[in-house]
C-alpha cells in the first residue's frame, strides 16, 4: 500500500503525492500520468523510501528473567559461580555433539589456533524442531553476538538458546564484515560437485551428516547453520556473499545459555579460519576447538523470574 510522505519521510510535494496516489489506487491518467510515468513513479518510491525494518526487536517477548539477568551470566564462568559438568573436543576438519539441558551454558572456545565452526541445535525432545537461521536472521541481523537468540523453525518459533558472551564482539568493518553469520548456509559436497565437477565430501555439511547418524538422525536434519567465528559479508559492488579471515584468536570464545533442553553440533570447517574461498584449493589451517557445559548454582535463574 502507498504510504504518504509523513510515514516514509520521503521529500516530495504534496501535490507529486497525489499524483502517485491517483494513479496507483485509481489506474486513470491524473497531470498527464500514463502508464510508464506510474511504473516510473514507483521505482522513485521504492528509491526514496528509508529502509523499513521487517521486524521490530522491541516486539519481541522480552527475556524471562529480564536483561540484567542475561547480563549478569556474562562472568559467571570466570567468578566461579558455575560449574564445569563436561568438556570435549570437535577434531579438525570433523564433527562432535553435544547435550545441553535447560538452564546450563556452554562454550565453544578456540583454544589451539584460528578456526571457525559450523553449529546446529536441535530440540533434545524433538529433533523436527532446529534453529532457524533465516527467520533469526530476519529478528536479528545478518551476524549474532551478545543478547541476540536463536530460534526456532516453524510452527515452534521460540529460543533454543540465547548468546550470554562473545569475546570477539567485533562488530561491523568498513567492508561490512561481521562474525558469526547467519547468512551462509554451510560448505557442502553437492556445491561443490556443480562449481568443479569432483567428488569430495570433506566438509561441513558432511561432518554434520556423519555426526547426525552417529545421533541416531539423519541427513535430512541436517540445517543452515550459525558460523561461529567466521567473518563475512557482501559485497558493496556486486552484493555477493565474502569472507574474510577470521578474528578469532587464542582464548575467544562463544557462549550460550540453553533456554531449553537442546543437542548441539559443530564441525570445525575444513578451511580453517576461511582465508581461502570454498573449493578454490589450497591447503588450509585446520585446528580443533574446545567446547564447555556449565551448570549454573541451583536456583540462580529460576530466582530471577527465568524459566525454560
Amino acid at each position: 500500500r502507498y504510504r504518504p510522505s509523513s510515514l516514509t519521510s520521503d521529500p516530495r510535494s504534496v501535490e507529486c503525492e497525489q499524483e502517485i496516489a491517483t494513479a496507483l489506487f485509481f489506474g486513470t491518467p491524473s497531470c498527464n500520468t500514463t502508464m510508464a510515468t506510474q511504473a516510473s513513479l514507483r521505482r522513485e518510491l521504492a528509491r526514496k523510501t528509508k529502509p523499513i525494518p521487517c521486524y521490530a526487536v522491541e516486539q519481541i517477548p522480552a527475556k524471562l528473567g529480564g536483561e540484567d539477568l542475561y547480563k549478569s551470566l556474562a562472568t559467571v564462568v570466570e567468578s566461579g559461580k558455575a560449574k564445569l559438568v563436561q568438556e570435549l573436543e570437535i577434531p579438525a576438519r570433523d564433527a562432535a555433539s553435544w547435550v545441553v539441558k535447560a538452564g546450563q551454558m556452554w562454550r565453544i572456545c578456540c583454544h589451539k589456533g584460528p578456526q571457525v565452526a559450523d553449529m546446529n541445535c536441535w530440540s533434545l525432545d524433538n529433533p523436527m524442531e532446529h534453529f532457524y537461521s533465516s527467520k533469526t536472521r530476519q529478528i536479528h541481523a545478518t551476524h549474532l553476538s551478545t543478547g541476540d537468540r536463536l530460534w526456532s523453525n516453524m510452527p515452534y518459533m521460540r529460543p533454543l538458546a540465547t548468546i550470554t558472551h562473545d569475546s570477539i564482539a567485533y562488530g561491523w568493518d568498513e567492508d561490512g564484515a561481521g562474525v558469526h553469520d547467519v547468512i551462509g548456509s554451510r560448505c557442502d559436497p553437492y556445491t561443490h560437485k556443480l562449481m568443479t565437477g569432483d567428488e569430495s565430501h570433506v566438509c561441513c555439511h558432511s561432518n554434520l551428516t556423519r555426526q547426525a547418524l552417529r545421533d541416531d538422525l539423519t541427513e535430512s536434519h541436517v540445517h543452515d547453520v550459525l558460523n561461529v567465528f567466521m567473518c563475512t559479508g557482501f559485497t558493496r559492488d556486486t552484493h555477493q556473499y565474502f569472507t574474510k579471515p577470521s578474528p578469532v584468536d587464542v582464548g575467544d570464545y562463544l557462549e550460550f545459555l540453553a533456554e531449553t533442553d537442546v543437542r548441539v553440533s559443530a564441525s570445525t570447517c575444513p578451511q580453517g579460519d576461511v582465508s581461502l574461498a570454498c573449493g578454490g584449493g589450497g591447503e588450509p589451517d585446520v585446528y580443533p576447538l574446545k567446547v564447555e557445559v556449565h551448570q549454573l548454582p541451583e536456583g540462580f535463574l529460576e530466582q530471577a523470574g527465568w524459566k525454560p
